[in-house]
């Protein structure tokens, strides 16, 4: 049996309420009003289609044999880079084994389900044992459009294999056609866009039910049989209009997410295979559909084994874990739209030293530290001589991740006068559970929401931005849980004053980590 064996998402923590963008440029093009239902979920100021993508593909591999992943396919139209395997950043960052194929799946919306069929045909031939499809995207959209209105940003991740299929693969069909309706030059930062009416009723319209009706057949199934039925749509009245044009019934028909995040983009169709996943049960039918010049429709019937998967955040946690603003500006810069006043601090050399890179990508990339194998004490980064000096071995470090350790905050600080995209720059020491430490920014928080103590996931994020030569760097910040309790006992607080300005240290005691 060849199939889904896990899933994962992840939708940034910030959602911006679509009201705020009327409020601040609606005078400008009042229209958009008409689609300023619910909130957008917009990525951080350290994020992009990279970072979320780790994200997803973590979530997805929580319990999973990370060695055991013989291929990683990564779909995007917002990659970072145009001439350099994002997906080989994706694989180191998640420390999977070297002697895997990438690649990377771009040029269209329907990219995600594209590499989905790749991924599954591979498997079931006999080339590869287990793939990871992740798809992610944040699309830049022009201020007080309508796209801005329906965009939003996200990853979805799915694992497949032979062995403890969740969701097996029944079959695929696809249609190909040069159907444009927006496109992206090379070197463009914004989408071109033909009206709305042009996508909605030859594009949405004709070609998703042609891709849907002509697959049925080939899988045994009518319409009657689906229980789910999943493909992308940002506008609303058109969405549920293809739905009577394929004969389904409107009850099961997945929502377009537009009031909870937005249209994802490339990453859509699996974003909503996966929120369908969360409510699934063994025997249930799901036709997921992916739509761009033509259309992917695939089949899959959900086994006993959904039930056996451990709990994921996916979509569903993603969805319940995030944060409304009404800070439209933010936004704005947080997208690099608007040109602020950075500061001299800012004018820093920002060129990475590749060869650097390539030595440490396993402890910059992978928060791979080490662990002695003599007295067993783990640190990072890893070192010749252990850090215990109890021990004082030498040359003595295995390989140790730290990127799913559980960690909890030991001190903190607020610096006003810090280079920052969102000020204060939030910064401390982390206690890993079972020990080691790591000093690192802060991300996805206020300086409000920390305390001593407070459980922090580390996240992958955009560490410098290298303007002049084009080059994104990355590294590992710390997320605080701020929805869990903590202990607070034994704080120290003292307060640093900076020209008039404050940084608010708060820490425990010292002591060998």
């Amino acid at each position: 049996m060849v199939g889904i064996t896990s899933y994962g998402g992840y939708i940034p923590r910030l959602r911006l309420e679509r009201s705020s963008i009327v409020r601040n440029i609606g005078w400008l093009v009042p229209a958009i009003i008409m689609v300023a239902q619910g909130e957008r979920s917009m990525c951080n100021w350290d994020e992009d289609s990279l970072t979320m993508a780790v994200a997803a593909s973590r979530d997805c591999l929580r319990g999973m044999d990370k060695k055991a992943v013989d291929a990683l396919f990564l779909a995007s139209t917002t990659l970072p880079y145009a001439d350099r395997l994002n997906a080989g950043i994706l694989a180191t960052a998640l420390n999977l084994r070297a002697d895997l194929m990438s690649a990377d799946f771009t040029s269209t919306e329907k990219a995600g389900t594209t590499a989905l069929i790749a991924a599954l045909e591979s498997i079931r031939g006999g080339d590869k044992e287990q793939v990871l499809v992740t798809a992610s995207d944040q699309r830049l959209a022009k201020a007080a459009s309508f796209y801005e209105m329906w965009f939003g940003d996200g990853a979805a991740s799915l694992l497949l294999g032979k062995d403890e299929v969740i969701a097996e693969f029944i079959g695929a069909h696809s249609v190909t056609y040069d159907f444009v309706d927006h496109f992206r030059g090379t070197g463009e930062r914004f989408d071109y866009t033909w009206e709305e009416r042009w996508l909605r009723e030859e594009g949405y319209a004709k070609i998703i039910p042609q891709a849907v009706t002509e697959l049925l057949p080939k899988v045994d199934l009518s319409i009657e049989q689906v229980n789910w039925l999943v493909y992308p749509c940002f506008i609303k009245r058109s969405h549920a209009d293809i739905a009577r044009v394929i004969g389904a019934d409107p009850t099961v028909v997945i929502g377009n997410l537009h009031e909870s995040c937005g249209e994802t983009g490339t990453a859509h169709p699996l974003v909503m295979l996966v929120h369908a996943l969360e409510g699934a049960k063994p025997g249930d039918y799901i036709v997921v559909a992916g739509f761009g010049q033509g259309c992917d429709a695939l089949c899959f019937r959900v086994t006993e084994k959904i039930q056996e998967l451990p709990e994921r955040r996916g979509i569903r946690g993603s969805l319940e874990n995030g944060v409304s603003t009404d800070n439209y500006m933010k936004f704005l810069k947080f997208r690099d739209l608007i040109i602020t006043e950075t500061g001299i601090r800012s004018e820093a050399p920002s060129k990475t030293a590749l060869t650097t890179l390539w030595r440490n990508r396993e402890m910059i990339l992978g928060l791979v530290g080490g662990k002695c194998s003599a007295c067993g004490t783990p640190q990072y980064p890893k070192t010749d001589i252990c850090v215990n000096p109890a021990c004082g071995a030498t040359h003595s470090q295995e390989a140790y991740e730290f990127s799913d350790v559980p960690a909890t905050i030991k001190t903190f600080t607020g610096d006003m006068l810090a280079v920052s995209m969102d000020p204060p720059a939030i910064y401390g020491m982390v206690q890993f559970e079972g020990g080691g430490r790591f000093m690192a920014d802060f991300t996805d928080c206020t300086l409000d929401d920390l305390r001593v103590g407070l459980p922090v996931e580390m996240a992958f994020r955009k560490h410098v931005t290298d303007q002049e030569r084009g080059f994104t760097g990355y590294y590992w910040k710390a997320a605080p849980l701020v929805s869990e309790e903590a202990e607070t006992e034994d704080a120290a607080v003292r307060v640093i004053r900076f020209d008039e300005q404050v940084a608010v240290v708060t820490g425990a005691g010292g002591g060998l980590g």
